[in-house]
């Protein structure tokens, strides 16, 4: 798999979990699939995520507008910035005595008060940002600028194709829906993201609360303890590698 470019490509969710970022370093082209349709009901990743509160996973969602018909992500507006106050002081309040909060507490605040235009763009800033100062060196691309009208596999194929790419990295849980041979057919290697055991220290004691937003990683143990830890051993290789 020497000099084949990997690409890995996701929704632009909202203030990611460990694994989004570790899928984000695996790859050498990450492409944003911001122009998907968001759903129409409830809510999903891209405008929730997890946090620990009281020693709880509990969800923190941000408000949008709802059209009367299709929208897609780039397409999806804020209810109102109320949530922005709400949200700080939430963390304020369930991480101030974290180790890291003092010194990471301005640079997260500064990207849960930045002003997008959209739902996909306010995403996009926050996950770049942090996987700057985490020194990835992962190119990023918004599938929107291709201006793709296929769906589903071809679709992924077609933005892989358009970035050169020769590597697929696929979520975890790609392999119970993935049409291999179409992939296969296309000279692309299939490989999934499988994030290692990970655990850290958290506030409130045992046990590990896994899934949260990366806020709780940086507030814990900083970007350093990441970038030491978790992110400094071997990438992809063939233990993880969908054969045919």
């Amino acid at each position: 798999m020497d000099n084949q470019l990997i690409v890995g490509i996701h929704q632009p969710n909202f203030m990611p979990w460990l694994g989004y970022f570790y899928k984000i370093w695996q790859s050498d082209i990450f492409i944003f699939l911001d122009d998907v349709q968001f759903i129409k009901t409830g809510s999903s990743y891209t405008n929730r995520v997890s946090i620990n509160i009281h020693g709880q996973n509990q969800y923190i969602t941000i408000p949008i507008k709802r059209g009367s018909g299709v929208q897609n992500i780039n397409q999806t507006h804020f209810l109102n910035e109320k949530w922005k106050k709400k949200l700080i002081t939430t963390l304020q309040s369930n991480y101030a005595k974290s180790p890291y909060f003092n010194k990471n507490r301005e640079f997260i605040f500064a990207l849960i008060n930045f002003e997008a235009e959209n739902l996909a763009e306010y995403n996009m800033n926050f996950i770049q940002k942090i996987s700057e100062r985490l020194n990835f060196h992962t190119q990023f691309v918004q599938s929107s600028t291709f201006e793709l009208t296929t769906k589903s596999t071809q679709r992924l194929i077609e933005l892989i194709n358009n970035v050169n790419g020769k590597v697929y990295l696929s979520g975890a849980g790609g392999d119970e829906y993935q049409d291999h041979d179409t992939y296969k057919n296309e000279k692309i290697e299939v490989h999934y993201n499988k994030m290692p055991i990970f655990e850290y220290p958290q506030p409130k004691g045992e046990p590990f609360i896994e899934g949260l937003s990366i806020v709780d990683a940086l507030f814990n143990i900083g970007f350093k303890g990441l970038e030491t830890s978790l992110f400094n051993h071997k990438r992809i290789n063939n233990d993880n590698t969908k054969t045919e």
